[in-house]
């Protein structure tokens, strides 16, 4: 465990309420906790006593409260350090399995913890590993090629100086980038101007954790297992907090909901094509008060839908994403 790791460092449950409002009809029984950080939506599913909960985490530091949740609920709580990439591989029955949530947003902890480096705040190494991981953030800097650090800013980032800040790294790299402020700097001297709603690195420090943790194919895998893991009539419900994981889901549900015909003169009746019943097609997202109370959450987005039927294929799904998916298996050039 890191040593910088405190447990009193308070996290806030995006749209807590809002997600149990879609939940709670399906209580009594089993729902799977994809990302269960400091267990914020755990705690307050397993407040109704006939509630269970499967929580997974790629984070090896996340134990320190899984095991109080362990020691708290007993048979009721069970936790798995994986991704959730991986969750096809927990022994769940699947009569009982209500709902799977994915909170895909950073746990206070996690920010604030200099080791991870997760936050162009950090004073800490270049680091961003989120667990389970094959390389850091520093190697990403350190090895990659020009060409293939301008494609993770662009792609994971939409940066706009992604060439002129890829030639800089490539530049100045020999010195050694080895932690966030470094790394900052040679983005700030790309980009000398100050941008009062978006800071100079942000954009930078999304792709690289995107690209360190492989999110792409993590939530791409994630999403299709919890489909085939959840029986007809169960949920999948997704928090996303930056553009590129909203568009993931959003097709993934809208394009599986709708109804394909395949002319426009035939009829429209229903078929065997839908998986997903889409009642919200639009996200939900937090109100004034959570704003007010908790101000990061404010680019979070509540999706979810209900599954309706269990034969479904995903090649369009991963085919629509191959591009976001072939930059992540960009390989090192030494």
């Amino acid at each position: 465990m890191s040593a910088t790791i405190k447990l009193e460092n308070k996290h806030f449950p995006v749209l807590l309420k809002e997600l149990v409002s879609i939940i709670s009809p399906l209580y009594g029984g089993t729902f799977l906790d994809c990302t269960f950080g400091q267990g914020g939506y755990s705690q307050k599913i397993l407040e109704k006593k006939n509630n269970k909960i499967i929580a997974v985490d790629r984070d090896k530091d996340v134990y320190l409260y899984a095991k109080k949740f362990e020691k708290k609920y007993n048979n009721r709580f069970h936790y798995e350090n994986i991704k959730f990439s991986e969750i096809n591989t927990i022994n769940i029955k699947p009569k009982e399995l209500k709902a799977v949530i994915f909170d895909l947003g950073y746990s206070t902890n996690q920010i604030k913890d200099l080791s991870k480096g997760l936050s162009f705040k950090s004073t800490g190494k270049l680091n961003m590993k989120m667990g389970l991981n094959e390389f850091s953030c520093h190697e990403v800097i350190s090895n990659m090629s020009e060409i293939n650090l301008y494609k993770i800013f662009k792609y994971y980032g939409d940066e706009r100086y992604s060439k002129k800040i890829a030639r800089k790294i490539a530049r100045f790299r020999n010195k050694k980038i080895i932690n966030t402020q470094d790394l900052t700097k040679i983005i700030d001297s790309v980009k000398r101007f100050k941008n009062s709603k978006i800071n100079n690195s942000t954009k930078v420090f999304q792709a690289l954790r995107i690209f360190v943790n492989k999110e792409i194919s993590e939530l791409i895998n994630g999403l299709i297992n919890a489909f085939y893991l959840i029986p007809v009539g169960g949920i999948i419900a997704v928090v996303t907090f930056h553009s590129i994981e909203d568009k993931i889901v959003k097709y993934f549900f809208k394009n599986y909901s709708e109804v394909k015909n395949s002319s426009r003169y035939v009829p429209f009746r229903e078929n065997n094509d839908r998986c997903f019943n889409l009642k919200n097609r639009k996200p939900i997202t937090p109100n004034a008060e959570e704003l007010k109370l908790n101000p990061p959450s404010r680019s979070a987005k509540l999706r979810y839908a209900v599954k309706i039927n269990n034969e479904c294929n995903f090649d369009e799904f991963i085919k629509k994403f191959q591009n976001l998916i072939d930059i992540e298996n960009l390989q090192f050039d030494k």
